[in-house]
């Protein structure tokens, strides 16, 4: 399964230059905030209840969004 993300044209490698520690609750969580920080990422896509601190901090702006809403919004393109 790592090899395929690692080949696939819809992956790009995100260096991480700042560290935001914006998820007290679940630090581990830190790593994917910040690389979508890094990658200026539409949205996060999860269900952890760890991410929805988030939605209470103005900068840096990170939308979440949980898989449902995922799905719905892209629906049509998902197939």
């Amino acid at each position: 399964m790592a090899n395929f993300l690692v080949i696939s044209p819809y992956t790009e490698h995100i260096e991480v230059f700042y560290i935001f520690n914006l998820i007290l609750a679940d630090e581990t969580d830190n790593k994917f905030v910040d690389c979508a920080i890094a990658a200026n990422a539409d949205a996060l896509v999860s269900n952890d209840k760890h991410f929805e601190v988030l939605s209470s901090i103005d900068f840096p702006k990170v939308q979440l969004l949980k898989l449902s809403e995922f799905s719905d919004l892209h629906r049509d393109s998902l197939g």
